[in-house]
């Protein structure tokens, strides 16, 4: 009995990562893709902040990115009310949404196991546990 209270404990943390929480890179008008680096990424808010945006504005002195966590409804308005604007020629805004843990990096880059991902495993994982300890 001590092992499947202590089993319900574990799967009861590891549901802590069960809330919609997502992890995006987060910065404000940085040049050639700077904040995809640890220090830049954020915990958006919980239930709130669903997706990850990344705009790429082409101006004079170059390309320059804001990153952010954003709400799904909010990304995908920005995004589709700029998508005239986004030409890939000077002045022109590209915003982009997505909803995978930092997503708005660098494509060419692997992303780390998040919370989301992990979570899914563990807690699968753990349920196949029970039946085995604690109903013999």
């Amino acid at each position: 009995m001590r092992r499947c209270a202590a089993l319900l404990l574990i799967i009861g943390a590891a549901g802590v990562c069960a809330a919609l929480q997502i992890q995006c890179y987060q910065c404000e008008d940085v040049r050639q893709d700077e904040c995809s680096s640890p220090e830049f990424i954020v915990n958006c808010t919980v239930n709130v902040q669903d997706m990850c945006q990344k705009e790429v504005l082409v101006l004079e002195d170059g390309i320059h990115y804001r990153k952010s966590c954003a709400s799904s409804g909010a990304c995908l308005i920005a995004s589709s009310g700029y998508q005239q604007f986004c030409t890939g020629k000077l002045n022109s805004v590209c915003i982009s949404c997505c909803n995978t843990p930092l997503c708005n990096g660098p494509r060419h880059k692997r992303r780390a196991l998040s919370c989301a991902y992990t979570h899914t495993h563990t807690h699968l994982s753990l349920l196949t546990l029970i039946p085995l300890l604690c109903w013999r």
